[in-house]
């Protein structure tokens, strides 16, 4: 599956943001999909993740309660709802994809993904 990731921009702390990544292929809907981002001189972490149906999601803590994954198999594409931004939340954020597991166990945001759109950037400023 090819990704395209877009949406990002220059936003005031406090500010909203939803980024979109846009996927490829007639097999969307088996994938799970993450949004990760990576700030200068850190490394890049997972922020979001959601399951093929949606019905699972996971959050990291310094994001829970303002950003929201969403899905649209219909439309091929995964949301991020960015709201209460940060400037620490400024970084690049990419999406990914990978086969959704035959069993979902506790860690499964975070096993290997597969694809990779590319990243957008997004800046918030204080």
């Amino acid at each position: 599956v090819q990704l395209q990731a877009y949406g990002g921009g220059l936003v005031q702390a406090g500010g909203s943001l939803r980024l979109s990544c846009a996927a490829s292929g007639r097999t969307f809907s088996s994938y799970d999909m993450g949004w990760f981002r990576q700030a200068p001189g850190k490394e890049r972490e997972v922020v979001a993740a959601i399951s093929w149906s949606g019905g699972r999601t996971y959050y990291a803590d310094s994001v829970k309660g303002r950003f929201t994954i969403s899905r649209d198999n219909a439309k091929n594409t995964v949301y991020l709802q960015m709201n209460s931004l940060k400037p620490e939340d400024t970084a690049v954020y990419y999406c990914a994809a990978k086969k959704s597991p035959h069993v979902y166990g506790s860690n499964w945001y975070a096993l290997k993904y597969d694809s990779w759109g590319q990243g957008t950037q997004v800046t918030v400023s204080s």
